[in-house]
């Protein structure tokens, strides 16, 4: 890693260190979290480029937690006057408390990253000249398309957590995003498709030809067959679910009940489940953040815990939450490397990374063949999801009948609903082939946004409803 950011501050680290652990010396757990972050962001849409941004921001957040009350204060000016007022607010949850500070994180040899930095390779007219690439390649396609929408986007994250006791943990994080949109028109119709593709890497392997083409391909390939869809129909059907991003809906539905802070507050569905049979046989589900360049990978949370690989549900049985320092604490459990925050301006909280179902012994061809009547929804769009409730809705992007067994004519408007832990008891065949998404996940909550990764393998859940568009 490069400089230190301690060194930012217009005093000695030892000053630092000093002013840290006199604030905290009395709280239960607590840091000061500093950060540097650089963002670069191009759209081209209809045409032309019409944005085009380059951003720094850096600043540092001191917490202090006191049983369930924490005290945070965050400022973009490292100096030891502005260090000085944010000890002074989160101070106020810790008088008269007589905490014990808590044992620092395990340490790690691992670091996932090294000092890559995905901004400014390639250069920033080359990447212009790319994404004319683009517009010009799907243009010249189909004679349906009628506007493309394309953008690059990287980010470049350092960050340093200095504890009372002093110890310190430090992370880089790269991260980039290639997106591309196409909407095609027959007469006064228009539909469109999508593709999305990132990592924590460089540009490299998605800005090649071969990879670039292939997305814009697929964009236009899911627009055209939006283009021939018929209403869906409503009702009660056998659904199949496809690999990958449809993930996103056990992210939503299953995975944030599965966090730490909504168990210990009692307000998840699954809320003293532990060692339950909350889903069907053969449904394991993990959160993983050590997955090399995967979006949701970290070598460290914000709070300096190593990530891990850990089991949420296993064959059907809840056997783990997903913890930050404070609720594990709480709730008497070891911290999994969950505590996230999307920047110094905000406290850390239980956070998925990587959340996805492990494989089983079914085909994706069985699993279709499987299906009388259902749908196969192989991609989603936006959801809603009560967390106390487990209720979800999901709108499908792509998605297809099925008829004897067989993937018949594709259908628009598509709605999935139903219950959490009631979809994962309704799941009937798990696929052999597990997938994590292409490198497109934001999970927010709380109104903080945090990359996260998603994945599954093809699914069979039996009798679900499904809302339509079907006169």
């Amino acid at each position: 890693m490069q400089t230190g950011l301690l060194t930012r501050f217009d005093i000695s680290e030892a000053r630092v260190r000093d002013l840290v652990s006199d604030t905290l010396g009395a709280s239960d757990d607590g840091e000061l979290f500093l950060e540097y972050r650089e963002s670069e962001t191009l759209g081209f849409d209809n045409g032309r480029l019409k944005t085009g941004a380059f951003n720094t921001a850096s600043g540092f957040g001191l917490r202090a937690v006191a049983g369930e009350a924490v005290g945070y204060a965050e400022s973009d000016d490292f100096s030891e006057a502005a260090l000085r007022r944010a000890a002074d607010a989160v101070g106020a949850v810790t008088r008269g408390h007589s905490g014990r500070y808590s044992e620092p994180p395990a340490r790690t040899n691992k670091k996932l990253y090294g000092d890559l930095n995905p901004i400014g390779e390639p250069s920033f007219a080359a990447k212009v000249k790319l994404l004319e690439q683009i517009d010009a390649y799907l243009r010249g396609k189909d004679d349906r398309v009628r506007q493309v929408s394309a953008s690059l986007a990287a980010s470049w994250q350092m960050v340093e957590i200095v504890r009372a006791d002093g110890e310190i943990a430090r992370d880089v994080r790269p991260l980039v995003r290639v997106n591309i949109s196409v909407i095609v028109g027959e007469g006064d119709r228009q539909e469109t498709g999508s593709h999305g593709m990132g990592g924590r890497q460089s540009f490299g392997d998605f800005i090649a030809t071969e990879s670039w083409q292939a997305a814009a391909d697929d964009a236009l390939r899911q627009a055209l067959v939006n283009l021939q869809a018929r209403p869906a129909p409503a009702g009660t059907f056998d659904i199949v679910l496809g690999s990958g991003w449809p993930g996103v809906m056990l992210h939503e539905a299953v995975g944030h009940g599965l966090e730490g802070d909504f168990n210990r507050k009692g307000t998840s569905a699954f809320a003293g489940l532990m060692g339950e049979q909350v889903a069907a046989r053969g449904v394991t589900v993990v959160d993983d953040g050590t997955i090399d360049e995967r979006r949701g990978s970290l070598t460290i949370d914000d709070e300096g815990t190593p990530s891990g690989h850990n089991v949420l549900i296993e064959d059907g049985k809840l056997v783990g939450y997903m913890q930050d320092r404070q609720n594990a604490r709480l709730m008497g459990m070891k911290p999994t490397g969950n505590g996230r925050r999307e920047s110094y301006q905000h406290v850390p909280m239980p956070r998925m990374t990587n959340t996805y179902m492990l494989g089983g012994d079914a085909t994706p061809e069985e699993i279709i063949a499987s299906v009388d009547d259902g749908i196969y929804a192989v991609s989603f769009g936006g959801g809603q999801v009560d967390i106390t409730s487990g209720k979800f809705v999901f709108a499908c992007t792509e998605a297809y009948k099925i008829e004897g067994g067989k993937v018949a004519h594709p259908v628009k408007g598509a709605m999935l609903i139903g219950n959490g832990p009631d979809a994962m008891h309704r799941v009937s065949m798990v696929g052999n082939d597990t997938r994590l998404d292409t490198g497109i996940g934001m999970c927010g909550k709380a109104g903080q946004g945090v990359p996260v990764g998603v994945g599954q393998p093809h699914l069979r859940m039996d009798r679900m409803t499904v809302g339509g568009t079907e006169a």
